[in-house]
């Protein structure tokens, strides 16, 4: 893995990288301002003459596996493989919570709301967009549980409203869906982080890609699953 400033290069060939996003940099420009990709493209062309595109986003608290373009027609391409749901995709989440089950499948329909007190989320609608997200136990530790998520569709906010409404309790640090308001409470962000991206292409090799788990994450007390961890560990006292 090589880095090019505060990004690490997880990927890299002639029509795609894949990078570790860092937390609290914006995939696009802020419209009230602060740190976003686009402060970083000039060093992510790596030689080539234009700068990437992103295809895809990622909250500006979520961490991790980010897929970029280095040309239009690998744009197209590489967007029309996660309109058609064919990119598997492997989250890491904290919910701040003690989780019973092991594992299983959220689907909840997904639907934006909007007021002028608190702004713009989404919310469980039976009229809203079909979502569909499996998850499975990878941790439990101080009554908080590391799950991994992954997701079929790819709704904004899906992996955090799954985690509100379908498993009982947010993900840790989330100033929308959990309960707390603002940040320093247990957490100084959403503790989401992209941790694995396999996307196909007709003939050429997968991209595939791989992001550790990152410093506030083992900060919690978590171990690193690593990319294979299949075991699930037995609930114990909090």
């Amino acid at each position: 893995m090589i880095q090019v400033g505060d990004i690490p290069i997880l990927f890299e060939d002639a029509e795609a990288l894949v990078i570790d996003k860092p937390a609290g940099v914006s995939v696009d420009r802020p419209r009230k301002g602060g740190p976003c990709l686009e402060d970083h493209w000039e060093h992510l062309k790596l030689g080539f003459q234009r700068p990437p595109s992103a295809v895809h986003r990622l909250d500006t608290d979520t961490t991790g596996c980010l897929l970029l373009a280095r040309n239009p027609k690998a744009l197209k391409r590489l967007a029309r493989a996660f309109e058609e749901r064919l990119v598997e995709k492997r989250y890491l989440g904290v919910v701040a919570g003690p989780l019973t089950q092991d594992e299983g499948t959220i689907e909840l329909s997904l639907a934006k709301i909007s007021s002028a007190e608190k702004g713009w989320r989404m919310i469980a609608a039976r009229k809203g967009k079909p979502s569909v997200t499996h998850w499975r136990v990878v941790e439990r530790l101080e009554g908080r549980t590391l799950v991994e998520f992954r997701p079929e569709t790819g709704r904004t906010h899906q992996i955090r409203i799954h985690a509100e409404a379908g498993l009982g309790f947010p993900l840790l640090g989330d100033p929308i869906y959990g309960p707390e308001k603002g940040r320093g409470k247990g957490a100084p962000r959403t503790m989401l982080h992209a941790a694995g991206l396999v996307v196909p292409r007709e003939k050429k090799d997968l991209i595939q890609a791989a992001a550790p788990m990152p410093k506030d994450f083992l900060a919690l007390g978590f171990a690193d699953p690593g990319e294979s961890a299949e075991r699930v560990p037995e609930a114990h006292d909090g």
